[in-house]
């Protein structure tokens, strides 16, 4: 180990670990650690605020109390309960992984990382934040708050997208984790990153690290971790239709689940192709969606939302079927739903935006 290395793993024992332990921020998860709640929590943190995630987690908790009910439940009702998380991906995981863990380990998590990391939706990371917060296993975990850490303290020049510098943080949290204290030293990174070594307007002067990071020493903390200028987002335009029935309720449709967004509900629509209307868009879609002929009315919205990798413009109108009955082509299956019951079902927020328009509206 070389000289910055050692003086790094001291001071992360010195003064690190005793900082965190009267730092800490209060969080549900902390309280009663299960391998079964660092994980749900564990998935929901990712790219998502704790202000955010905590609502969400006490709700599914409250739901699903242990991975037994998670297991018994449909997934709709999981999907539902993450409903506005985003990341859909995730919940579908979860539903998998805790079917399996039922089936193949008898209901409990295996403490073999390896068996761990063969679970549907679990990485690298939620691997060693699961054996090390629950099982206090020796994994270091590397997220972007523990790269920013490692980046600034050691002045690392590495481009942060690169396979290759993933590598290398991994190599180095490996070497500073303080043996059989695996579980405090991953919380410790990882608060310090969230709530002092922030990417903007770093708290330096409150930092346990300030005497032995590079960056600070220097005056360089904005300039880590490096990584290369991000790609413009490309951005698409979809259409979608609130058909109605004479008797009031609206027609629903529900994503294959080997789609984006999979096992949600959804006003039917899609992608506006080159030189198409968006109202031609609408007609077509449907058509191609459940095989119905529409007339479209008012607009009732414009919803803009961003994912990770595209950003969305949807147009919303009101229709009513010219002819035909609807059949699911283009989806796993459609409903016609009351707007009483419609929030019963799982949407994404671009949808329960729509939602909340038709309801005010009517």
């Amino acid at each position: 180990m070389n000289h910055d290395l050692k003086k790094l793993r001291l001071s992360v024992s010195a003064s690190l670990i005793p900082w965190f332990e009267v730092h800490q921020r209060k969080m549900p998860w902390r309280r009663n650690r299960s391998p079964y709640r660092v994980w749900i929590s564990e998935l929901m943190l990712q790219q998502t605020r704790v202000s955010q995630a905590t609502p969400y987690y006490l709700r599914f908790m409250q739901k699903f109390p242990s991975l037994k009910k998670l297991a018994e439940a449909n997934l709709e009702e999981v999907l539902k309960a993450w409903e506005g998380l985003g990341y859909y991906s995730r919940a579908r995981n979860l539903h998998k992984t805790a079917i399996v863990i039922r089936n193949h380990y008898g209901g409990r998590f295996p403490r073999d990382p390896e068996k761990i990391a063969a679970l549907p939706g679990i990485g690298p990371y939620t691997t060693a934040a699961i054996c090390s917060l629950a099982f206090n296993l020796n994994l270091a975990v590397v997220d972007g708050n523990v790269i920013r850490v490692l980046s600034r303290l050691l002045a690392i020049k590495s481009d942060i997208a690169l396979q290759s510098s993933k590598k290398e943080f991994q190599t180095l949290a490996d070497a500073l984790l303080i043996k059989g204290r695996a579980g405090i030293f991953n919380e410790a990174m990882m608060e310090l990153g969230a709530t002092v070594c922030l990417p903007q307007n770093p708290d330096c002067t409150s930092c346990p690290m300030m005497h032995v990071c590079k960056a600070n020493y220097d005056g360089s903390q904005t300039q880590y971790p490096v990584k290369q200028k991000k790609k413009k987002v490309p951005k698409l335009v979809v259409g979608a239709a609130v058909v109605k029935k004479e008797d009031g309720t609206v027609l629903v449709a529900q994503r294959r689940e080997d789609q984006m967004l999979g096992g949600l509900w959804e006003f039917p629509g899609g992608k506006q192709e080159t030189n198409e209307s968006i109202l031609a868009c609408v007609i077509r879609e449907l058509k191609e969606e459940l095989d119905i002929d529409v007339e479209l009315f008012n607009k009732i919205i414009c919803v803009n939302h961003a994912y990770s990798h595209f950003k969305m413009e949807m147009h919303v109108f009101w229709a009513r079927i010219r002819s035909g009955e609807p059949r699911a082509i283009e989806c796993k299956n459609f409903k016609w739903i009351s707007l009483t019951d419609i929030r019963s079902l799982p949407f994404s927020k671009a949808d329960l935006k729509v939602i909340d328009a038709i309801t005010e509206a009517d």
